[in-house]
């Protein structure tokens, strides 16, 4: 089975190159005309054997920066965060391309060779109820349109003949369940708007539509949105969000069957591992969950989180063969300042403090964080449990703007992208810890990207 504990080879993917401008559009023709109507054999870990797509438009842009062709070849995943980047709406990161166009590209790339596409559906009703920096078109009631006017169309254009050989791994909702259990009445970290989502059930049904609609195609892996372990890794957060997944698992139409796996850190910036401290030690008579960066929390890192959450889902009732994707887009805190060992054990908070590769204020800041770096390069089974590690967030795009910018996107402004705001709840009142001078979200940002590159782990060749 593809989770079963055992050691797993680790396999970076050697990258195909991008087909040419010029011979795109003949090529993408032939392939497609080529493809098998029937789907290929559905795996246990659709990653493994196969290469994974690069976005033809993020890899120019990231070519374009000094030093980005170290990483212009990585896969990264394609997002729909609205109804117009379906057909391509020309935005100033997308492009043109809408989904047909990426998934033709994908089949060029694949040439005939196992290949997976990676795609964020991302367009609830009422998004992102905790973060007005990616706030989506619709209202918190218009859960018809998301299903006719969103969902519907993308399965319609996925279920397609012509890329039933292709691999296709959706990340289904990211920012939206474990809202429902963390920033709710009567919690201090609720928000109205939150508490708004639970209260009409669009997120839970949202969800369950997309499972029920995108998994009944044969060639799609399903990876449900499962937070991180600064978000969800508290006793009081871990199974109840777990018991939320499996509930949108059964709702509208879908079942656990729909559900391939989860995918954790998406677009956030936990580090993968932390060598430095562990969860179970005592310094200077305290324990290191007792620390203010640990914070009580179960878990210090996002593999030990993936691993632990794949076990409780699978205790609440999915699969036993589920498998964990992990977003190591940005969560590679390298650089001069990364510690090569642990703090002085003078207390727990200097050990812990002095040992940390993520080198944030606060487990809570998600926005466009400085100091952070590249992390581990997209890989498949890295690790027991693990089906790979992937960017889903393509690195260079921006979490949202550092001050208000009026958009056609819906896309709001939000103080955590504010790096003179002095916090929330949600962040323990900290700093939030972004850069200055961001745009608005899913926009390029070239500024955070060299940044990126340079704090880079492993460090780039």
């Amino acid at each position: 089975m593809r989770n079963s504990p055992r050691d797993k080879q680790r396999t970076p993917w050697a990258r195909r190159g991008l087909a040419t401008a010029a011979g795109l559009a003949l090529t993408a023709s032939l392939t497609v005309a080529a493809t098998s109507a029937s789907a290929a054999e559905r795996v246990d870990n659709p990653y493994e054997g196969a290469d994974v797509y690069v976005n033809p438009i993020w890899s120019a842009n990231a070519a374009a920066e000094p030093g980005g062709d170290a990483i212009s070849d990585q896969p990264t995943g394609v997002w729909l965060d609205q109804i117009s980047a379906i057909e391509g709406n020309d935005s100033p990161t997308t492009g043109s391309m809408g989904l047909r166009e990426h998934l033709d590209e994908a089949v060029v790339q694949a040439a005939g060779e196992p290949l997976v596409f990676q795609v964020v559906i991302y367009n609830l009703p009422g998004r992102d109820c905790a973060a007005l920096a990616s706030n989506g078109e619709l209202g918190p009631d218009e859960i018809d349109r998301y299903k006719e006017e969103y969902i519907d169309p993308i399965a319609e254009i996925l279920a397609d003949p012509a890329y039933a050989d292709l691999r296709i791994v959706t990340t289904v909702e990211i920012d939206s369940l474990p809202n429902l259990v963390t920033n709710v009445s009567p919690r201090e970290t609720a928000t109205p708007e939150c508490d708004e989502m639970l209260a009409n059930g669009n997120y839970v049904e949202g969800v369950g539509y997309a499972l029920a609609q995108l998994g009944a195609i044969d060639n799609v892996y399903n990876y449900v949105d499962a937070g991180h372990h600064g978000w969800i890794g508290w006793e009081d957060n871990f199974s109840a969000s777990a018991a939320l997944f499996y509930e949108a698992a059964n709702t509208a139409g879908a079942t656990p069957d729909d559900v391939h796996g989860f995918i954790a850190n998406t677009a956030n910036y936990s580090a993968l591992v932390e060598d430095n401290f562990s969860i179970d030690q005592t310094v200077a008579g305290t324990p290191v969950r007792q620390s203010q960066w640990v914070d009580w929390n179960q878990f210090t890192d996002e593999l030990s989180y993936a691993q632990a959450l794949r076990e409780e889902l699978v205790s609440q009732g999915f699969a036993s063969d589920i498998g964990m994707l992990i977003d190591t887009s940005r969560n590679g805190w390298g650089g001069p300042d990364r510690p090569t060992g642990p703090g002085p054990e003078t207390s727990v908070d200097a050990y812990v403090d002095g040992g940390r590769y993520d080198r944030r204020i606060q487990s809570g800041n998600w926005c466009n964080q400085s100091g952070a770096g590249l992390g581990e390069r997209p890989q498949a089974s890295p690790e027991p449990g693990i089906d790979a590690y992937v960017w889903m967030k393509p690195p260079g795009e921006s979490d949202g703007s550092s001050e208000l910018i009026p958009n056609p996107e819906g896309k709001g402004f939000d103080r955590m992208c504010d790096p003179t705001y002095e916090g929330n709840p949600r962040n323990g009142n900290n700093m939030s810890g972004a850069l200055a001078d961001a745009p608005i979200s899913g926009h390029w940002f070239s500024a955070q990207f060299q940044e990126l590159l340079d704090n880079a782990y492993p460090p780039l060749d």
